[in-house]
């Protein structure tokens, strides 16, 4: 079989990958995308997951020039309140907004359905002439050299490239290739990711509330036949979420509606539940031999503040910049040795400051509960320190 060239392969056709594919497309390089599994089709079908897009994300979709395609279905997140919960039924003993305009932003993010979203990202990537786009066709094996990495997929094709990118999820089958392992926390939780709707607005608020067993998150999301939606993740101990995702309709609406301390009015689901393991997971190395590793691949956070795959795109962001610096280093040494130096130190950071929130939010010893509530206050009451932390969730 031929051996076809381009200069950045791309293992897996998520969001990750697909805006890595679009962004180096957009920089002037040419690209292989590959993912074992079908094209995406049907929305309702798919992930139902969405993702909240922190300011430095939105500026990298608008400058690869696919943020006009996303934004109709966005919802603007302009308030973050926190709320520290007590007791069975859970009650709000400790709350704090935070203001984006605090910032003098418009807002932190922007919401935005994840099935949805790899839609339209698919369909951007298979009209760029610069991408060819390979769903339904694997990775299988990696041969890497000096001046390039030879790809095999599982059709048989086989392609050189300068880099090899890794975007395949937390069971990278390019980083097992690249002979690079993992380090995993596991905290026996699982997250529950469903739609509700709701009869209070949620006027751009999303809301994060706190209670042993972890943290229920809103977020907002369009209308949904005429009335306010919002996506929720409900992190509990496994087998609790278990026991919640197998409730019927009715009393599952009923003990969502419970946790969320009715902050909204009643719960009323509108999608299936999905359940997610919750983990924290590092590659040890980010680069190999003609190989990078981003997102998924590279780290996998518990779904805190939006951190995932905002973290995921900043890895996206210093590798392209380099590559805008100096394309004709993509993949060399002294363009992996450089991404690795940027990133593995503020990945490591962000892991453990977010492993460290996970243990003290979802603790039921009462000393640990006094000083969550207290530390909310405190980082909230005290402005440079607000203003502070609100930066650093934005990836400063």
């Amino acid at each position: 079989m031929d051996l076809d060239h381009c200069d950045l392969f791309v293992s897996g056709g998520g969001i990750a990958g697909l805006i890595a594919a679009l962004a180096f497309a957009e920089a002037g390089a040419s690209v292989v995308l590959a993912d074992p599994a079908p094209p995406p089709s049907d929305p309702q079908k798919g992930d139902l997951r969405s993702t909240a897009y922190l300011q430095p994300a939105r500026a990298l979709l608008e400058e690869i020039g696919i943020w006009d395609q996303l934004a109709p279905g966005a919802v603007p997140l302009e308030v973050l309140e926190v709320i520290d919960c007590a007791g069975d039924p859970a009650e709000a003993r400790t709350r704090r907004a935070f203001q984006s305009s605090d910032l003098g932003a418009p807002a932190f993010g922007w919401n935005l359905p994840n099935a949805e979203t790899r839609l339209a990202l698919a369909r951007a990537a298979e009209a760029h002439p610069k991408i060819d786009l390979r769903f339904g066709t694997g990775f299988t094996a990696l041969l890497a050299r000096d001046r390039e990495a030879r790809i095999t997929l599982s059709d048989g094709a086989r392609i050189a490239t300068r880099l090899a990118l890794g975007a395949d999820g937390r069971a990278s089958p390019l980083r097992a290739a690249a002979g690079i392992e993992v380090d995993t926390t596991r905290y026996g939780q699982k997250a529950l990711a469903f739609a509700v709707s709701h009869p209070e607005p949620h006027n751009a608020v999303s809301t994060e509330l706190y209670l042993d067993g972890g943290a229920f998150v809103l977020v907002p999301l369009p209308d949904h036949q005429g009335q306010p939606a919002s996506a929720v993740v409900w992190m509990n101990d496994g087998p609790e979420a278990l026991r919640l995702q197998a409730l019927p309709e009715t009393e599952f609406n009923g003990a969502a509606s419970a946790r969320s301390t009715h902050v909204l009015g009643p719960l009323s689901l509108i999608t299936p539940r999905q359940v997610w393991p919750v983990v924290t997971q590092t590659a040890r190395a980010l680069t190999a031999r003609r190989v990078a590793l981003i997102a998924e691949a590279a780290h996998v956070l518990p779904p805190i503040g939006a951190q995932g795959l905002n973290t995921s795109l900043m890895d996206l962001r210093f590798l392209l910049d380099l590559y805008k610096a100096a394309p004709v280093s993509l993949g060399t040494p002294a363009h992996l040795t450089a991404f690795s130096e940027k990133r593995e130190r503020e990945i490591a950071i962000r892991a453990r400051t977010i492993d460290l929130y996970n243990r003290i939010c979802r603790s039921d010893i009462v000393p640990v509960q006094t000083l969550r509530s207290l530390g909310l206050r405190i980082v909230h009451d005290i402005k440079p320190l607000r203003q502070s932390v609100m930066r650093a969730g934005l990836g400063g």
